[in-house]
């Protein structure tokens, strides 16, 4: 095994699901608040899970997302 290679293969994952978690986020914010469901100025809670199939490995993260 490679430990570079392993580690910059997990950055270069956890780089994409950062980059695109962010984007989902906040166009799923903009359209509730277009849409009426939130008024712009909540906090609310947020988990992720990172699941890895062959590693047996699933991990839940927990933390708060606020607008103001």
């Amino acid at each position: 095994m490679n430990d570079e290679a392993l580690n910059m293969s997990i950055r270069k994952f956890l780089k994409t699901v950062g980059v695109n978690s962010q984007l989902a986020v906040e166009k799923a914010v903009q359209k509730a608040v277009a849409d009426g469901k939130l008024k712009g100025n909540e906090a609310f809670p947020a988990s992720m899970v990172l699941s890895i199939g062959k590693l047996g490995l699933e991990v839940k993260f927990d933390g708060e997302i606020r607008l103001e």
